[in-house]
């Protein structure tokens, strides 16, 4: 049974092609009214979300399926005790498709290997994030036009920040893209990924801690939160928290092309007074990351043979 666990699970011709089936999705919408017709997708959610949760379940909806929701660990089983592996085997009884977000690393895993039916991970702790880093490369398609070619800053968060890593994993298949690491030291992006991913493929890279410094020679810059529920000490957050504020100040010095991205929710980390600027990229990440969910969905379930 095919499921998305890490963005890896998905070649660079299936990106492409998801890519693809989104923009024709937004071209044609009318098209994809009844595809999901009689199919139910379960959101498992165990930790807190807005977007991811919602994103999923307009998606089903605007392809004509239904939706099981689980909105809190709190509302399910989970509270007496029950395994993941066990929830997802009963889950598939009812539901088709199931997205789970989950706070400990690998439990999508286990709910892949555990499931009668595909499931697609929403963020699995502080490892991935796979439909976001697709909501991401359908708005670079959208601003920008191709994948390669392009120098792209991650700032803030780049140690728990799953969005990041899953990112960069995903750009890093393409040829030409540079990365520049912004961030304190405390919060540099994992090792394991500089190692695995930047190192062994041989992609340029550069660590900073200056946001100002990096502007101007930037394609894109993805901004990020610092997350207050990855700290296990709140003196630490606090004084991490605010290191790094975009302001229309700043941008001055970015050139004219730029696209600003964040995987929201949004902090402090970006001005409201760059929200109308032209080169503010991360309310379209929203509505992008809808169109990619369907496109996943409707792969998924053809491929598992219900569609």
């Amino acid at each position: 049974m095919r499921s998305v666990i890490d963005i890896l699970d998905l070649d660079v011709h299936e990106l492409d092609a998801l890519t693809d089936t989104a923009l024709d999705i937004i071209a044609h919408p009318d098209d994809y009214a009844d595809a999901c017709r009689r199919k139910k997708l379960a959101t498992l959610f165990f930790e807190p979300s807005t977007r991811t949760r919602l994103s999923f379940e307009a998606a089903m909806y605007e392809l004509g399926g239904n939706v099981l929701s689980m909105a809190s660990a709190a509302a399910s089983s989970a509270a007496k005790g029950e395994s993941v592996a066990d929830t997802v085997k009963t889950v598939s009884c009812y539901a088709d498709i199931i997205a789970m977000r989950h706070p400990k690393e690998g439990a999508a895993l286990v709910a892949a290997n555990s499931a009668t039916v595909p499931v697609i991970n929403a963020g699995d702790g502080g490892h991935c994030h796979p439909t976001q880093t697709l909501a991401d490369l359908l708005t670079v398609r959208r601003e920008k036009g191709r994948f390669g070619d392009l120098t792209v800053g991650f700032c803030g968060d780049l140690k728990f920040g799953r969005t990041v890593h899953s990112f960069i994993s995903a750009l890093s298949r393409y040829p030409g893209v540079r990365f520049v690491l912004i961030s304190p030291e405390e919060l540099k992006l994992p090792s394991y990924i500089k190692k695995d991913v930047l190192q062994k493929k041989e992609i340029p890279y550069v660590q900073t801690e200056d946001l100002e410094d990096a502007l101007p020679g930037l394609d894109i810059l993805y901004m990020t939160r610092v997350q207050r529920e990855r700290f296990f000490n709140e003196e630490d957050y606090l004084r991490l928290k605010d290191s790094y504020i975009l302001t229309p100040d700043k941008l001055k010095n970015a050139g004219p092309d730029l696209s600003v991205m964040h995987p929201l929710p949004r902090v402090n980390e970006i001005s409201v007074a760059i929200d109308n600027d032209p080169r503010a990229c991360y309310f379209k990440q929203v509505s992008n990351g809808k169109y990619m969910r369907m496109a996943l969905i409707l792969k998924l379930l053809k491929e598992a043979g219900t569609l």
